[in-house]
């Protein structure tokens, strides 16, 4: 519960943040292609120390990697708020605060990942990563809408905010014990480093998992666009960006709590899938939407789809990986997740400058829906797998 209440506690943070950042930087320069630069400068740290980040998460203690990087996190937002009430904040530092955030992540996300399966037996993962999520959908939800009501009071608010959050996340997280068995070697070498790229590489299952989280998010994800319909298409303001960016968590929140209660027992591959297939359509609607409501309904639906897909993907991960394997894992996991996301928020960037915001969204959902349509023929053990626990690869 320690790691559940740090998670809700970071994530809501995090999600405030992210807020301020984008719509304080579409605010300095009016410009697509720098919300897209903030995505790409978070996504290549992740890339470049997915090696290191690995070994260290399986060899030291995880939650105090997971401690340290809210603590940096706290540091950040101290910079940015100072810089905010100085008026020093300008492009510049906004693209370099992105760096570092990218290079804690890279830590952080292969450290929480790899430390929930050691919090709970095998056999309830996937009802524990469901109400992981539940916690951090809730906290996706609110901290969104409680970044943009808070921005009111100008951005440097909402980071003296995430400053209190971070720090009360890496408290809790400090005081997370668990049976920590690190890996039989600290040596640091090619074999040792290169081990979880391998693994998942020979793991039909979890290639296919992983990789279809790239490329669907990737393509679909219209997340760092939402300023832009906010303002220029919907007409808004910054209350209004809040309940753009909670509106697929609120999906995402109420299909967790069903999976916490009805976990996906038969056919996995298939719901994983359609999910997906599901999560392209809805963001169709929301390129050609120009209603708040319907934008709001379509992004609902896409979190809801979503996290149908993150709950199956990430227990077919955790469940089909050996314990002194999963921080390796993990990182390889993560720098997917992180180019689905932030990759795809530069993605999204380049293509609304050329094609303009309806145009990239648009496209993003037509690819997402072909790569459902071809995942099931390129990895037809992850389509044909029936249960999460006891499948193999």
């Amino acid at each position: 519960m320690r790691f559940w209440y740090s998670r809700l506690a970071s994530t809501s943070a995090n999600q405030m943040l992210m807020v301020a950042v984008g719509w304080q930087m579409y605010d300095l320069t009016g410009s697509a292609w720098n919300l897209g630069l903030v995505g790409l400068l978070q996504f290549l740290p992740a890339l470049l120390l997915v090696l290191v980040a690995g070994h260290v998460v399986d060899h030291f203690d995880r939650a105090r990697i997971a401690a340290l990087c809210m603590l940096a996190q706290v540091m950040i937002a101290l910079v940015l708020m100072i810089a905010t009430q100085l008026h020093w904040a300008h492009r510049d530092l906004l693209l370099a605060v992105s760096v570092l955030l990218g290079v804690v992540k890279a830590f952080q996300m292969p450290a929480q990942q790899a430390l929930a399966p050691a919090l709970v037996p095998p056999e309830v993962l996937p009802r524990a990563l469901a109400f992981s999520s539940m916690g951090s959908q809730a906290a996706i939800v609110a901290g969104p809408a409680l970044g943009g009501f808070v921005y009111v009071g100008g951005a440097q608010a909402v980071y003296a905010v995430c400053a209190a959050l971070f720090a009360l996340a890496g408290g809790l997280v400090q005081g997370v014990r668990y049976d920590h068995a690190p890996a039989a070697s600290r040596e640091m070498n090619l074999a040792t480093l290169m081990a979880g790229v391998h693994f998942v590489r020979h793991r039909p299952v979890v290639l296919g998992a992983i990789s279809l989280d790239l490329f669907a998010v990737l393509l679909g994800g219209a997340t760092a666009l939402l300023p832009i319909f906010a303002k220029d298409i919907l007409h808004t303001g910054p209350w209004g960006l809040g309940l753009l960016r909670a509106a697929p968590a609120a999906g995402a929140f109420t299909l967790s709590l069903l999976l916490t209660r009805w976990p996906i027992t038969r056919r996995a591959g298939h719901v994983l899938l359609g999910a997906v297939a599901l999560y392209g359509a809805a963001t169709l609607v929301f390129g050609v939407s120009t209603s708040f409501g319907l934008s709001m309904a379509a992004l609902v639906v896409a979190g809801a789809a979503d996290m149908v897909s993150v709950v199956i993907r990430q227990s077919l991960v955790q469940l089909d990986t050996p314990e002194d394997m999963r921080g390796r894992v993990s990182a390889v996991n993560s720098v997917f997740i992180g180019a689905s996301n932030q990759l795809g928020e530069f993605e999204s960037g380049v293509t609304a400058a050329l094609l303009g915001p309806v145009g990239s969204v648009l496209l993003g959902g037509l690819g997402t829906l072909m790569v459902a349509g071809l995942w099931t023929r390129l990895f037809r053990p992850l389509a044909q797998r029936d249960r999460l626990t006891g499948g193999g690869s």
